[in-house]
């Protein structure tokens, strides 16, 4: 999962941070409006957590952003008890879910999850694909009925690729699906190459077959042949 924090207190925006990186996320923050509107306007997120109090502007404005220009961002609100128009007034305006503060790390993690599984993969723990099926939950990927092993990485990618099946990723949406802010040091897309060339193999030995597909000058498919 990518996914932008979008929250003032540093205490708890670094928590939230913690909590979620490693495993297959990448997590980015902000702490105010501006820095907020300048990520999601570039930069598009399985899910953005949303504090609505904000410095220099509304997290509610935000919203509308997103909306204005119909980008599909998966959007959970985390607002204080006494600011339940602001959250019904989000809800309206097109955001997923919200969660009081104070709440517990690992309700708001099974929150941002069902969001995404409902918006990405109609509600499944199983995501299946022809001879591949990819639990979304033990993150652990079958092919033909056995078990896989895949990298971090690798399974990230090649969740991202079933995701968008049919679908022509750019170099740089994969880049940045896995590496989030720190892909702005990379100075090649070299180690994507290196991930696909990985994919491919291991689908291949388990007697899969290899559905990544250059779409020259553009980026990559993975479908049918």
């Amino acid at each position: 999962m990518k996914i932008l924090i979008i929250e003032d207190e540093t205490g708890l925006r670094d928590s939230i941070q913690a909590y979620f990186t490693g495993e297959d996320s990448v997590c980015e923050t902000v702490k105010d409006f501006t820095s907020a509107i300048a990520k999601v306007s570039v930069y598009r997120y399985d899910c953005i957590i949303l504090d609505l109090t904000l410095p220099l502007g509304n997290g509610l404005d935000i919203i509308k952003h997103l909306k204005a220009n119909q980008f599909n961002d998966g959007i959970l609100i985390i607002s204080a008890k006494n600011s339940l128009d602001d959250r019904l007034t989000g809800l309206d305006l097109g955001a997923d879910d919200y969660l009081t503060k104070p709440f517990h790390l690992s309700e708001l993690k099974s929150r941002v999850t069902a969001i995404v599984r409902r918006r990405s993969f109609n509600g499944n723990n199983v995501l299946k694909f022809n001879e591949i099926d990819i639990d979304l939950a033990a993150k652990t990927v079958k092919i033909n009925d056995q078990f896989v092993k895949f990298t971090r990485k690798e399974y990230s990618l090649l969740l991202y690729f079933v995701a968008n099946k049919g679908k022509v990723v750019s170099k740089s949406a994969i880049a940045e699906h896995l590496w989030g802010d720190s892909i702005d040091i990379a100075d090649n897309f070299d180690f994507i190459y290196s991930h696909i060339k990985n994919i491919r193999k291991k689908l291949v030995e388990a007697g899969g077959k290899d559905y990544i597909y250059a779409a020259y000058g553009m980026g990559y498919k993975f479908n049918e042949a």
